[in-house]
């Protein structure tokens, strides 16, 4: 069983939304990627338009959106934001991105490694160290759950083939625990706190995105976070190899634009929250802003990716091979940029 890497000393944990940032669609010789994806060819004056998923009410991507601080950045290599639906799960953003729907998106190793077993037209190109403290398995508080063998012969929600199946499978592992001994429930995340809350299942493998409004609203807690887990869990920017080909110097120049401001974002958290509205099911408020802004601080920044991040990936395209939730192990770093050399 791989063990974990001490985290890379410049670089913390998890970013969530503010991270949830670059994945470009497409691949082969459509006309986008012969063009650029606002269909103009790179030195044709024309400003390029990157499609990104519409950041919601918090992070840097938000303020970036808010301030008008990213089309700044990238108007000095002629590019601009062009906002396109909502952040969500990495499959079907990697998907839109095959559709050359899509130009940039985000998500964990976990979920980029069952999306690369798929068609990949996209490559990752920064990764923000494992989230050892937003992201775990979470129990009611007064469940009688109090450690991950506790969940022998219980039920436990998870994602299918991303973070949260990655979480318990991993959790189970450590406390060498067959996998069959646990039920699985697969369930969409949005969808989960209340099958949890109804006492449906009993714990849920989750990530902070989801776990600071149950863990906020003290109603649950992490029976085993993702540094008592072990977790290899990177999230992970991704660019369509299309988009990347022509236009590298607008990855690289957002690139730079989320590196620095992750930097201010772990900071400086609160800043980054309510960025458009703090009422609403989308504010963050009271105890819960507490956990997220607790989160953050702990969390990472937006970095390139190294040998020893590399080394991570192919721990847990292993892993994953081993426990069947791929056919056979993902080479990722087939898929991967080195953005510090684009230009």
């Amino acid at each position: 069983m791989h063990v974990t890497r001490p985290l890379r000393t410049t670089a913390p944990a998890a970013l969530l939304t503010a991270a949830a940032l670059l994945a470009l669609s497409a691949c082969g010789t459509s006309e986008a990627d012969s063009t650029g994806a606002n269909g103009s060819g790179s030195g044709s004056g024309k400003t390029v338009e990157v499609r990104i998923p519409d950041p919601g009410n918090s992070g840097v991507l938000a303020l970036g959106k808010k301030d008008g601080s990213l089309d700044k950045a990238l108007g000095k290599v002629g590019a601009k934001v062009k906002w396109t639906g909502s952040a969500g799960p990495f499959a079907p953003a990697a998907q839109a991105m095959n559709a050359d729907q899509l130009d940039i998106a985000t998500g964990s190793i976990t979920s980029g490694i069952t999306s690369l077993a798929q068609r990949p037209g996209f490559r990752f190109f920064t990764a923000v160290d494992p989230d050892a403290a937003g992201e775990g398995i979470l129990v009611r508080d007064g469940s009688g759950i109090e450690s991950v063998t506790d969940l022998v012969g219980k039920k436990v929600a998870v994602n299918q083939g991303g973070t949260g199946e990655y979480l318990l499978l991993k959790a189970l592992a450590k406390a060498k625990i067959p996998a069959e001994k646990v039920e699985r429930v697969y369930l969409r995340p949005d969808q989960t706190a209340a099958v949890l809350n109804a006492g449906q299942v009993d714990a849920w493998a989750v990530w902070a995105t989801y776990a600071v409004a149950e863990i906020g609203g003290g109603k649950a807690h992490f029976v085993a976070d993702g540094a008592a887990i072990g977790s290899d869990n990177y999230s992970l920017n991704a660019v369509r190899t299309g988009f990347a080909e022509q236009h590298p110097e607008v990855v690289r120049a957002l690139y730079d634009y989320l590196h620095e401001a992750s930097a201010r974002e772990k900071k400086d958290p609160a800043a980054y929250l309510n960025v458009f509205t703090d009422v609403g099911p989308t504010a963050v408020t009271g105890k819960a802003k507490e956990v997220q802004t607790g989160f953050t601080a702990q969390g990472g920044t937006v970095d390139p990716i190294g040998p020893e991040d590399i080394a991570r990936f192919e721990a847990v395209a292993a892993f994953y091979a081993e426990q069947k939730v791929t056919k056979e192990k993902v080479d990722v770093a087939a898929h991967l940029l080195d953005v510090e050399k684009l230009t």
